[in-house]
């Protein structure tokens, strides 16, 4: 690869950042900026005896297609009288009527949460026409819709959206409405051309004209759209996965998923099983305990649980806190600290660090193991980064569910399986019988591929392969190993189209990249892909 873009590239003019050359347990960190012929980037070195460690550069901004910021702020008004001037509110509406209609967008966008406004922020910034779609009907609804006591488990320093930081005085965790408004508003504040209530249902893509026709449906009426880049940004799952157990038809109480729980208020006094032992699983079963229903979880599977502030405390505060800033930690600065450890030094440094997680908290865990539960630190004691990286569901980040689950207040089945449903309940694999008003599937997510094969094709969803995950060849991340997220970010093995997914801080740091990668193939700049397997394309 190197042999093949370095003269084209012609990297130059790098330069050391002040305040680079700091040493810390033997490992010497610098950041340096540099040049190449069509772009501006930002790299990052660490050095151990003299030695380079890592290496990591990543691209900032395009020559000549600079975002119009700070001392390239557009003036906003031609001073002067001029008869027939549109308002900004005139522009912006004819703007945003024209496009998807008598104008298509370069770049379409489905899924109007984090992922897909921070993806269409940038990319409005660098003058990309881009549409953002989304079955629901405003921008953060998948916030909203969510059951009512759900907050952000990771802490505000790490979730900011590009360009428009939380303000200072918002809380440590904030909650699930609250994102919600905070997208909309953000949503208007980045002027994203929003389409809500539109679904949809079939894309294809020309390889002659490398033009994708997408079929969607806008408040009941059928649109085609002609993008040149579709991007799916519906998160890093597929749709909800629900078990089909035998007798599920015969219950004469309530089923649902757990991205259709939204309170335990009405099942006050009644029972209630949640079946499942993960993030979701967990803030159900404290919901319910909160309205006073009898909830019991059944853990069919051992499960990662670390205490929210113990993550902190050990990984999280290094460099998105109030401390980390007063150290001269940006968020800038984080994303790229974050972005610069290749994921098999997370592993490593993982590996090394949840022995002392697992002694700090040792009387908690031990609480929960004697209430039955059982407690897994990554099939490779890599911890619960390390599972998320994996697609593997089975983790929690205590809240407070856990201390109900170890004194028994939240009931708890383990070691077993659930046999089949009955008409007053769950039966289990031990013969014995859960009595339930209501049962709840928090099972997870099927593969975002799946996403693909329904929306375009089987045929291009094999062609993409897995995402997510990177090969570590355990029970969800087949191998073999790859060291990065796969189809995340970066061009898929399908021409013009791309996944944008991952937390908060993967979609603010990320989206800027797969920006500027859209940003160059509409300006015609050579974008060569290396395949992992050897292919140019």
């Amino acid at each position: 690869m190197l042999d093949a873009c370095l003269a084209d590239t012609a990297p130059a003019g790098i330069t050391i950042e002040p305040g680079s050359g700091r040493e810390t347990d033997g490992t010497v960190e610098a950041w340096f900026r540099f040049e190449t012929a069509s772009l501006r980037g930002r790299g990052h070195v660490r050095l151990v005896d003299g030695l380079c460690r890592t290496l990591f550069t990543a691209a900032v901004e395009i020559k000549g297609h600079e975002e119009h910021t700070g001392r390239r702020r557009e003036m906003g008004v031609e001073h002067g009288a001029y008869r027939g001037r549109q308002t900004w509110v005139e522009r912006r509406a004819a703007r945003e009527a024209a496009l998807g209609t008598t104008e298509q967008p370069y770049c379409l966008i489905i899924g109007g949460s984090q992922g897909g406004l921070s993806l269409a922020a940038r990319l409005n910034r660098l003058g990309v026409p881009t549409l953002v779609i989304d079955s629901l009907k405003r921008p953060g609804d998948a916030w909203r819709r969510r059951y009512r006591s759900l907050h952000l488990h990771d802490p505000i320093w790490a979730c900011h959206m590009p360009y428009m930081p939380f303000p200072d005085h918002w809380p440590f965790y904030i909650a699930k409405d609250r994102m919600g408004d905070w997208l909309e508003a953000y949503a208007d504040l980045m002027e994203i051309a929003f389409w809500g209530s539109t679904t949809a249902s079939n894309a294809r893509f020309d390889e002659a004209t490398g033009t994708w026709t997408v079929e969607v449906e806008r408040d009941g009426t059928p649109v085609t759209l002609h993008p040149k880049q579709l991007v799916i940004a519906t998160g890093m799952s597929g749709a909800p996965a629900i078990p089909r157990f035998p007798g599920a038809e015969t219950f004469r109480g309530v089923q649902c998923h757990s991205s259709a729980f939204d309170s335990g208020a009405a099942y006050a006094g009644r029972k209630v099983v949640v079946i499942g032992s993960n993030n979701s699983a967990h803030d159900i079963c404290a919901d319910l305990w909160e309205h006073g229903a009898q909830v019991t979880m059944v853990q069919r599977s051992s499960t990662l649980v670390a205490r929210a502030e113990t993550l902190f405390r050990f990984i999280t505060s290094k460099i998105f806190s109030e401390d980390a800033l007063a150290a001269g930690i940006t968020t800038e600065q984080a994303d790229f600290v974050a972005a610069s450890r290749p994921y098999s030094m997370v592993a490593e440094l993982h590996r090394r660090l949840y022995p002392e997680i697992r002694a700090h908290d040792a009387a908690f865990y031990a609480r929960l193991e004697k209430a039955g539960f059982m407690l897994d630190f990554g099939e490779d004691d890599t911890g619960l980064s390390m599972k998320y990286l994996r697609r593997a569901s089975g983790y929690y980040i205590d809240v407070g569910a856990s201390e109900l689950v170890a004194n028994g207040e939240i009931a708890l089945r383990s070691r077993v399986q659930v046999t089949r449903l009955l008409p007053e309940g769950v039966e289990l694999s031990d013969g014995s019988v859960l009595e339930a008003d209501l049962i709840v599937y928090a099972t997870g997510y099927d593969p975002m591929e799946t996403w693909i094969a329904q929306l375009i094709s089987p045929e291009v969803a094999d062609r993409v392969g897995h995402v997510w995950g990177l090969g570590s060849d355990t029970r969800r991340d087949p191998g073999p190993w790859v060291g990065e997220l796969r189809a995340m970010w970066k061009p898929t093995r399908q021409p013009g189209l791309w996944l944008q997914g991952g937390n908060l801080q993967q979609v603010r740091f990320y989206s800027r990249i797969l920006a500027l990668q859209i940003k160059a193939r509409m300006l015609g700049i050579q974008t060569p892909v290396f395949d992992p397997k050897g292919l140019a394309h």
